[in-house]
């Protein structure tokens, strides 16, 4: 099984690719540079998530390189003798009306307070940036609704390979 994360893809292009980080410049100026060149996610996360506009201007720059990439990765995987599998996580899926390129929609969930402890532990951000950064997603409940099949995320990381394991034995069936 092939796995593609968006988020993973999203740090490459921010990171390496000439194109996107001039576009980046160009649409919020140097200041969200080092002296180095180099991008600094944190000062451009604290404009985009305080203005819509922003975002969707950011947005514009990276979801279509990001969606190239693997629409490319699942035409390869097509290709390919077998059985083989294409796994995409893509956190903005219905944001980005993504859904139709998929058999199956998989949400992986967990309540809101776990939500936002895990955004300020692991970015390491406040909580009114961390409120802003969900606010800007579909509601849980409307993603939730429009799965095919629901991990919940909310336990150890035993309970949600547990769910994962019972989830492909499913669908290899």
């Amino acid at each position: 099984m092939r796995v593609f994360d968006a988020d993973a893809r999203a740090r490459e292009l921010t990171r390496s690719d000439p194109a996107i980080l001039t576009a980046i410049r160009e649409a919020f100026g140097a200041a969200v540079f080092d002296d180095n060149g180099q991008l600094q996610r944190p000062a451009l996360r604290s404009i985009v998530f305080a203005d819509p506009d922003k975002r969707k201007t950011l947005e514009a720059i990276l979801h279509p390189a990001i969606r190239r990439t693997w629409l490319e990765l699942a035409r390869n995987v097509r290709e390919q003798d077998g059985n083989p599998w294409l796994a995409v996580d893509i956190p903005l899926l219905f944001e980005t009306a993504a859904e139709s390129h998929f058999d199956k929609i998989i949400v992986v969930a967990c309540s809101p307070q776990t939500q936002m402890s895990r955004l300020m532990d692991t970015r390491h951000i406040t909580p009114g940036l961390a409120g802003s950064m969900i606010a800007s997603q579909l509601p849980l409940a409307e993603k939730i609704g429009r799965a095919d099949f629901v991990v919940w995320n909310d336990g150890a990381r035993e309970a949600v390979e547990a769910q994962a394991d019972l989830l492909a034995l499913h669908l290899l069936s």
